[in-house]
């Protein structure tokens, strides 16, 4: 029999980012810039994606953020809500609709934060078994002093000072009554907690955990970022077959090679192309060739398959990936490849910004067995290898 001590609590990530950031600079709110190839926002999402309490996250936006693509991103789990003009009132809408989905705990963070760790979520999770609210925070060890603004005045006793850091959690109900019942403004939802005579327990923050506040900082949440990051490596495969037609050439992997036959096919029919190029999507789990440029639209008809290419190389950066190496195929009784082979590695390297090295076209019969034993045709297998550092 279950009792209600073996019910886990329902745990909503509330991720604050309908700021301005004006501090940081830059054209745009400091959210959407990026840092380490990716918006500081999408590392921030990640985070609390990864992370094993959160259910589902709750995006709070400023209204003309509420369509923005942030660098590909994909939204599934988290729901956007427009934010208000501060930071109590946009915390306000996110737990409100934390409400409404029937959650029982928060953990509120800023999106400025991205370089936030398991250890402290789990910290601050583990605190709310016990408690009713917590939150990350870390000894001041400098020496602090006030000022006239040029010169000491005197110094501040700093043994009972700490530096507050999110994600802070709390229960829900109490956490959303302490919020309606505020007045003004306050630095953070432990202020507004304590003002409702909420106890917050302190656990423990982290270094690494830094708010991105001005230009300088961007700097450093890179080098965090890419030491706290492991290699994600991605391999795709890719298959395509296009038949013999009418014709006096082939398009090759972007080469045109003199045959007294072409492939047949909705676009040029570069069986090499394709192949590499679904190897690609298929590293993203991003569909296929077909979906992206559907032959039943007359736009495609006669294509130049570098267009296809391209767009899942930018697909892949979009994402932070670079393209490690990519290996085609090409299957076929005729023509012969050996002597073009090096031009179709040219012309894959130029398409896809990489060094020749990376890139290998190569060439095998089928022993007179099948279609393209038969010469009714040209198969393609391409593998691609994608890696984020």
């Amino acid at each position: 029999m279950t009792s209600a001590h073996d019910i886990k609590p329902k745990t909503a990530a509330i991720i604050v980012a309908a700021g301005r950031g004006t501090r940081a600079g830059g054209d745009i709110p400091k959210q959407w810039q990026y840092v380490a190839g990716r918006p500081i926002a999408a590392w921030t999402l990640d985070r609390f994606r990864a992370c094993r309490h959160v259910s589902t996250i709750i995006l709070v936006l400023h209204q003309d953020d509420m369509e923005r693509d942030i660098g590909g991103f994909s939204f599934d789990g988290v729901t956007r809500v427009v934010g208000g003009k501060t930071r109590n009132t946009s915390v306000l809408c996110g737990l409100k609709e934390a409400q409404k989905q029937g959650f029982d705990q928060v953990l509120i963070h800023d999106v400025a934060r991205p370089c936030v760790s398991d250890t402290v979520m789990d910290n601050v999770i583990a605190a709310l078994n016990t408690g009713t609210g917590a939150a990350p925070g870390l000894q001041v060890s400098d020496a602090l002093w006030t000022h006239d603004r040029e010169h000491v005045s005197g110094t501040q006793d700093r043994s009972k000072l700490m530096r507050a850091q999110t994600p802070q959690g709390f229960h829900l109900a109490p956490l959303l009554e302490a919020h309606l019942a505020h007045r003004g403004d306050a630095a953070d939802d432990v202020e507004i907690a304590r003002a409702a005579n909420i106890p917050v327990q302190i656990v423990p923050g982290s270094e690494d955990n830094i708010k991105v506040t001005t230009p300088e900082d961007f700097a450093r949440a890179a080098r965090i970022l890419k030491g706290q990051a492991a290699m994600d490596i991605r391999v795709g495969n890719g298959y395509d077959v296009h038949r013999f037609g009418d014709g006096d050439h082939v398009i090759l992997c972007g080469v045109k090679v003199p045959f007294d036959r072409a492939l047949q096919g909705h676009s040029d029919a570069d069986v090499g192309m394709h192949a590499v190029t679904d190897a690609i999507y298929g590293a993203l789990a991003d569909g296929d060739i077909g979906q992206h440029f559907p032959p039943s639209e007359a736009q495609w008809k006669g294509a130049a398959s570098d267009i296809f290419l391209r767009h899942a190389v930018s697909r892949a950066t979009e994402r932070g990936y670079t393209i490690s190496n990519v290996d085609c195929t090409l299957v076929c009784e005729f023509p012969k490849i050996g002597p073009v082979a090096m031009q179709m590695r040219e012309k894959m390297a130029e398409i896809m910004g990489l060094d020749l090295a990376r890139v290998s076209v190569k060439a095998t019969t089928s022993e007179k067995l099948g279609f393209t034993g038969r010469g009714e045709g040209i198969a393609s297998l391409a593998t691609a290898t994608l890696i984020k550092l």
